[in-house]
């Protein structure tokens, strides 16, 4: 699955549920390595942290995320610690 990662600032939104907004990913500690389109699913990361704190799909490509820096660019669909995280009746 292709990556995002955002400032480490974005922590206390993204365990709270919260999508990616576009400065979070330009800003000095975000990145965007893989060229993705509106739709593409992500697993986000942030930095400083070795494993995914998310999954979500772009809501915009990652040049528009470039041109335009503004408004939601990751709408979250799953967080750590979120209702299907804590799911005692799912096996993994």
């Amino acid at each position: 699955m292709p990556r995002v990662r955002c400032d480490k600032g974005a922590i206390k939104f993204l365990l709270k549920g919260a999508d990616v907004m576009c400065p979070g990913l330009t800003s000095a500690g975000g990145e965007m390595n893989t060229p993705l389109g509106e739709g593409a699913p992500v697993a986000v990361y942030v930095e400083g942290k070795e494993h995914a704190l998310a999954i979500g799909v772009m809501k915009i490509s990652t040049e528009d995320v470039r041109a335009i820096n503004k408004g939601v660019a990751v709408e979250v669909l799953h967080f750590v610690g979120d209702d299907l995280w804590k799911n005692e009746n799912l096996e993994i």
